[in-house]
């Protein structure tokens, strides 16, 4: 008897099992539906920049020496032609003093060529009178001659002696006013890599000695924009982005430039674009990182749907035989699956606009489906008990 009511219990365990089972295998999927709704979008084009200057100059020097004085030091405000710097200028000095003593010494042997010509004529002009009157011979004409036109050749290379020291001086005192580092332009001094006493040398090429923005209240982003999205970007387009030094604020600017030389790294292709930013008070500094966002399209009140709803699949036959192809999406009628094809817009990070299709606010539109004839392999937290 006892053998006969484990027998039948075991087998009501069975039936109850084999009928759970089928219940749960029978269950429909689940659909979690979402609303449409009109509101804005804004579509927009991120990507990641530098902060600069609209105008940077980089300030060098011409000749080598020892920096003797420093005038300016970073952040300094400074006006074109302001003193910078001073490079020793006492070797240049001894040049430029050399240079105009050859000057004097070239012109005073031009003056003496004068002196000479005027003789070597008076003694030509004589010759041939005598030689009208047969006091002398042509060959004491013919030699006075000889020395007037090379008197005269004298002058020549005299003049171009003075003319030649001319130019030596000229570079001598241009060497000179090149030991005084001046700006060449109005703005602030954002780099200095000379100290007092250094040596420069500007034999092979010239050394940068300060760095000077031109003026920070106008600044400039290069932005890095993918290929994928460079097409979407126009001239004038506004801008919006964010640094992280105030990561609370908002700061806007404008493209003013799309740059076609490409910049490929490990197989990304990127483009520049320039983003004109104005900064009144000075919070962008150069070199801060600007995550941008280039504004594509903003549209206000237009009809849209969840991004999720574009992305449903339904995996049951009988609905997706008759089920228009192309883009669209499925509604919940009469708990029934629905596809209804749709021409959309733009779009964001959540929501697409629907530019037309048969659709309307109060339409359930499926966003997720559970399929509840899925295992999970979530493990039970339940202690294992016995097992018939």
């Amino acid at each position: 008897m006892k053998k006969i009511i484990i027998a039948v219990v075991i087998l009501i365990l069975i039936l109850i099992g084999v009928f759970v089972f089928f219940q749960k295998s029978n269950k429909a999927p689940e659909y979690i539906t979402q609303k449409a709704d009109k509101g804005d979008i804004r579509a927009t084009v991120s990507a990641t920049g530098t902060v600069n200057a609209v105008t940077t100059v980089l300030v060098g020097t011409q000749v080598s020496g020892t920096i003797r004085q420093l005038f300016v030091d970073y952040n300094a405000m400074v006006k074109q032609g302001q003193l910078l710097a001073q490079i020793d200028p006492a070797s240049f000095e001894a040049q430029a003093a050399q240079a105009s003593a050859n000057l004097s010494l070239s012109r005073a042997n031009l003056e003496k060529s004068k002196v000479a010509l005027r003789d070597t004529i008076s003694v030509f002009e004589r010759n041939k009178i005598l030689y009208g009157k047969n006091f002398i011979s042509k060959h004491d004409l013919d030699t006075s001659e000889t020395t007037y036109l090379s008197a005269l050749a004298q002058i020549k290379a005299s003049e171009a002696q003075v003319d030649q020291t001319r130019a030596a001086l000229n570079l001598a005192q241009t060497n000179l006013r090149y030991t005084r580092i001046v700006s060449p332009v109005n703005g602030i001094v954002i780099s200095r890599s000379i100290d007092v006493g250094q040596t420069v040398a500007a034999s092979f090429q010239t050394p940068t000695l300060f760095t000077i923005a031109q003026d920070l209240t106008k600044m400039q982003i290069v932005a890095s924009v993918d290929e994928a999205d460079i097409g979407r970007i126009k001239s004038r387009q506004p801008v919006t982005f964010t640094v992280d030094a105030y990561p609370d604020l908002m700061f806007k600017g404008n493209v003013s430039e799309i740059r076609n030389a490409p910049t490929t790294v490990q197989n990304v292709v990127t483009y520049e674009v320039i983003v004109k930013v104005d900064n009144p008070d000075l919070k962008l500094k150069p070199g801060m990182t600007a995550n941008v966002s280039v504004i594509i399209d903003d549209k206000k009140g237009i009809l849209r749907i969840p991004n999720a709803a574009l992305r449903v699949k339904i995996q049951d036959k009988k609905f997706t035989e008759a089920a228009p192809k192309g883009t669209g999406i499925w509604v919940l009628e009469d708990k029934k699956p629905k596809r209804v094809p749709l021409t959309i817009g733009i779009s964001n990070n959540r929501f697409t606009e629907v530019l037309s299709g048969d659709i309307s606010e109060r339409d359930a539109i499926i966003v997720e489906v559970k399929d509840n004839n899925q295992k999970t392999n979530t493990p039970s937290s339940r202690p294992p008990g016995p097992r018939f």
